[in-house]
């Protein structure tokens, strides 16, 4: 960074002036995007939702109707779809968001980009992340935060009693694991390179939450591992997403994964342990946990757990 040209901080000051004059453009034609107190008091009747487990939330406090539109990760309830979509929670554009003409922004905290959400925290437009915590405790705090803002306090602590109750029930079989099955979560695959989940990530605390061990210890978030890294890791499952679209094509993926020099030597791939789920379920950390524990949890150790 401390090599960058005058042109690009040239380029990146008028990206942001464009963007500023576009805000300003939306906020005087927006009769409610005033900003202060007054639209913080007002009952939020225009609410969009930012990221699928916000989107699920709103719907699991049965304040559905409220939303004007939603993200394009929001594909849940399918319902949900029929909403007009107003991007990629980490590429919203001021004029998409605004768009909708909404009065409260929910949001996963992950968005950008950041010039742009900026420039839409600037409108007036009530703007509220929700924290990008995937853990049970996270669970509870983003319905907590959304139910407050849409002034269903008490639908908040129903839903969040629901929850524990729904995973309470999903992990009550898991103390009759004699082994933890050592998984190992795969991002992507391209050209050979492993992308994979490392610690304090939504897929590591599943696993772990689905009575299991992720394997790759050694770092967190997410990141690209050697080869000599996933021989030495063996894990015993290979977990992954779903493949949606051009990445549908599962046999194709095995076929890959078979051939791969490090992970074909895996007692996953030579027992034939891969396992996919719908990745918003597995990774979302909503209202649906229990339901991605218990799928998770039956496919790694069978139908009596």
């Amino acid at each position: 960074m401390s090599h960058t040209s005058i042109r690009e901080v040239s380029g990146s000051r008028r990206r942001t002036v464009l963007l500023a004059g576009l805000a300003s453009i939306f906020t005087t034609v927006l009769p409610f995007a005033t900003g202060g107190a007054l639209a913080e008091q007002a009952r939020a009747e225009r609410v969009l939702a930012i990221g699928g487990a916000v989107t699920e939330i709103v719907y699991a406090l049965g304040e559905q109707d409220r939303l004007v539109g939603r993200d394009s990760t929001s594909t849940y309830p399918p319902e949900a779809t029929a909403l007009p979509d107003v991007g990629y929670i980490r590429a919203l554009s001021p004029e998409g968001v605004l768009s909708v003409k909404p009065d409260l922004i929910l949001t996963r905290e992950n968005n950008g980009p950041r010039e742009a959400v900026e420039v839409l925290k600037s409108t007036g437009v009530r703007w509220v992340d929700v924290p990008d915590d995937f853990t049970l405790e996270g669970i509870d705090e983003n319905i907590a935060i959304i139910a407050r803002e849409l002034g269903v306090v008490d639908k908040g602590e129903a839903l969040k009693a629901k929850v524990a109750a729904d995973i309470a029930k999903a992990r009550e079989h898991l103390a009759s694991v004699d082994k933890k099955l050592r998984v190992m979560f795969v991002l992507a695959l391209t050209d050979d390179k492993i992308n994979t989940s490392g610690t304090n990530t939504a897929a590591s605390h599943i696993i772990e939450l689905a009575g299991a061990e992720n394997v790759i210890a050694e770092f967190e978030g997410y990141k690209q591992i050697s080869n000599e890294a996933v021989i030495d890791a063996a894990p015993d499952v290979i977990l992954m997403m779903n493949g949606r679209g051009a990445t549908a094509d599962h046999a194709a993926m095995n076929a890959l994964i078979e051939a791969h020099p490090a992970l074909s030597t895996t007692p996953a791939v030579k027992n034939s342990r891969i396992v996919r789920m719908d990745g918003l379920l597995m990774l979302g950390f909503g209202p649906r946990t229990g339901e991605a524990i218990t799928q998770l949890a039956k496919a790694l150790y069978g139908h009596e757990h």
